[in-house]
């Protein structure tokens, strides 16, 4: 009796480098056809009318930086300033061999880590004023700015300066120790330093989120005089009926943002060759 036959599968005679790529090249055809595409169909007068209005864009100057731009930033690192002190008080808080100091630093990060940023704004801005009649921050808007920037990112630095503090060997508090050093001064003196210095990636990180984050200023009802960029550009759109206030002020950001993007990078590449 014959034993039935099976069919061979068939093969392309394609190698696994060469149907790769065969892939890429379809994949970049596409991609070819997509962006052609777009550069016939598109009305490129008047995007450039709309978004890239050099008229419109030379209007904004200097107000952009002397007022927007340099708002954005005295906002931004206050609440920088702010959440690392107050991070690194709860992170130790986190670590402490005290259970309410664990309990009460661990309700606040998970609280402030869960909310949007907007709702502290709002909180800060119609809550205060509601729960404590009368009373003002410092710096009115700008302490209101710092305040609520700062309660977020602390939040999340806690964190980080936590993972650098037990990234640390215990053998450097040993040492410590056994040269007579209380723990107060070997952690201050010996422990976050290393740690700081592990978690500067991290922590530039919350500066650009912090920077980016400052837009929700617009929430508490901002002057011409305490404009942020956001504001300032989705003004300057509403008074221009042209969207190119908003590409300048992306722009701006983008002009801080990307160093400290390239900043990040470089810090973690190192951090990972010392590993």
């Amino acid at each position: 009796m014959a034993k039935p036959t099976t069919a061979e599968p068939a093969h392309s005679g394609l190698s696994p480098r060469q149907r790769r790529r065969v892939s890429l090249g379809i994949q970049y055809a596409v991609f070819v056809v997509i962006l052609v595409a777009i550069v016939l169909l598109a009305d490129w007068p008047r995007i450039a009318q709309n978004f890239f209005n050099g008229e419109v864009a030379r209007g904004m100057f200097p107000e952009l930086f002397t007022i927007a731009l340099k708002n954005t930033v005295i906002f931004t690192i206050s609440g920088y300033v702010l959440g690392f002190f107050l991070g690194l008080v709860l992170a130790l808080m986190r670590l402490s061999s005290v259970g309410v100091y664990r309990a009460v630093a661990l309700v606040y990060i998970e609280i402030f880590r869960g909310l949007p940023a907007l709702i502290i704004f709002l909180l800060l801005g119609f809550g205060l004023p509601i729960a404590f009649p009368g009373f003002k921050l410092p710096g009115d808007i700008y302490g209101t700015v710092a305040l609520a920037l700062g309660l977020v990112a602390a939040a999340y630095m806690a964190e980080s300066f936590r993972a650098g503090i037990q990234a640390v060997p215990k053998g450097q508090m040993e040492a410590a120790r056994s040269l007579g050093m209380r723990p107060g001064r070997a952690m201050i003196s010996i422990i976050l330093p290393q740690a700081i210095r592990i978690v500067i990636p991290p922590l530039t990180n919350e500066l650009i989120l912090l920077f980016k984050d400052s837009s929700l200023v617009f929430t508490l009802g901002v002057t011409a005089a305490t404009t942020e960029l956001t504001k300032f550009g989705s003004d300057a759109t509403i008074d221009n009926a042209n969207s190119t206030p908003l590409i300048v002020a992306g722009a701006t950001y983008l002009l801080i943002t990307i160093p400290l993007g390239i900043v990040v990078r470089r810090l973690e590449a190192r951090q990972g060759r010392k590993r």
